[in-house]
Formats: C-alpha cells, structure tokens, sequence
C-alpha cells in the first residue's frame, strides 16, 4: 500500500500583544534641545552677568526654541507657546522695571495657569489633556480623566514650591534650582505615570488586527 505523504499544518504563531501607549511622538534630541536650552542659557547667563542678563538670554533662547519648533513641526505645540508667552511679557517686566521679582514669579504663573486649564476641562468634560496627548497615547476615557487630574495636582504643587524656593533662598540658588529642578522633577512625575496609561491603554486597529490574526492561527491549529 503506497504511503501518502504527511501534510505539515502551520499555524500562525499565537501573539500576546499588550496595549501600546506611545504611537509617535518627537525626536527626543530636538525636544529637549526646544525645552531644556533656554533654561541653560538663563543659568548661563545669570551665572556669567546676572540676573538681568540671564533673563534678556532666556528670553532670545525662548524665542529660537520656539522657531525650530515652528520650523520642526511646523506648528508650535501649546504648552512651549503658553510658557514662552509669560516669559517674554515676565522677562520684559523684569527688565523694563530692574525688579526680578517678575520673572522669579513667571513659574509660579504657568503651573496655575495649566492647572486651572486643565482642571477646568475636566469640569466641562473635555479633558485638555487628552486633546494634547491624544495622537500619542492611547487610553481609556477613565484613564484620561485621572491622568489629567495628576497633572493639575502635580502643577500646582510646582507652582507652590517655586514660592517656596524664591521667596527663601538667594537669587542664584533660585535660577540653579530652576535649570536643574523643575524639569528633572517633571521627568520623574512623567515616568511615574507609565503604569497607570499601561492600565488603562486601550490596543490600536494594528494591535487588533494582530489579535485576530492570532486568535486565528490558534482555532487553526486546534
């Protein structure tokens, strides 16, 4: 009796695939060139001629950040465009009248301003942060809701601690604090925020596609 070949069945590999949060976003080197430049010049320059100095710095470093944004991504993104607004109308302040109490309180003004915006999107249930955020992560409605309540939370305890640190320490350590604390400080309250955009993720159309071309492979190969 002739042996009929054996047929060999291959199943799709069954893939586990986990909600991804991050679907794009900008290019790390440019982004923190844009946000962390102009801090640097301002510690630069405030170190090298003072204050007064260090303030006509971060506010040209702030107007170029600005342009390469403009230039990069060819829109300039909100928060960026509200915090370079309060620099230059802060910084002029500072200048036109020699008191550096305005740009000392230009921190203080852009954590209750993103505070009260966002606060106040969540009251009229349209969370400011999801408007922001949305094209790169993808979350639940939930997950957008305490994300968002965090972050105003968040900025208006950095508004209180930039009170705390001009008003009881000298100029210098201020503007050191300033280069070298808030955004360090705001990195490490992003991170800590992962595991809750994790839980709440929700897959994206290849994400489901992938999932059902595994749920496929595994009815096949049973």
């Amino acid at each position: 009796m002739k042996r009929q070949p054996e047929r060999k069945v291959q199943a799709e590999p069954a893939v586990a695939v986990a909600p991804t949060v991050a679907v794009r976003g900008p290019s790390l080197p440019i982004k923190l060139l844009i946000e962390l430049g102009p801090l640097l010049v301002f510690f630069g320059g405030n170190a090298a001629a003072g204050i007064y100095a260090g303030t006509a710095c971060f506010m040209v470093a702030t107007l170029i950040a600005l342009l390469v944004a403009r230039i990069r991504y060819h829109k300039l993104p909100v928060m960026p465009l509200v915090s370079g607004v309060v620099v230059l109308v802060f910084g002029g302040l500072t200048l036109y009248l020699r008191d550096d109490t305005f740009i000392k309180l230009k921190p203080t003004i852009v954590y209750l301003m993103f505070a009260g915006l966002l606060a106040a999107g969540l009251m009229l249930r349209k969370p400011l942060l999801e408007l922001l955020l949305g094209p790169v992560f993808k979350i639940s409605e939930e997950g957008w809701r305490k994300l968002t309540w965090r972050w105003a939370l968040f900025f208006l305890a950095m508004a209180l601690v930039n009170e705390l640190v001009w008003r009881n320490v000298s100029t210098n350590v201020w503007v050191s604090f300033k280069a070298f604390g808030f955004l360090p400080l705001t990195f490490l309250f992003a991170l800590a925020q992962m595991p809750l955009i994790q839980r709440y993720g929700e897959p994206s159309e290849d994400e489901g596609v992938a999932k059902g071309q595994a749920g496929d492979g595994r009815f096949k190969d049973d």
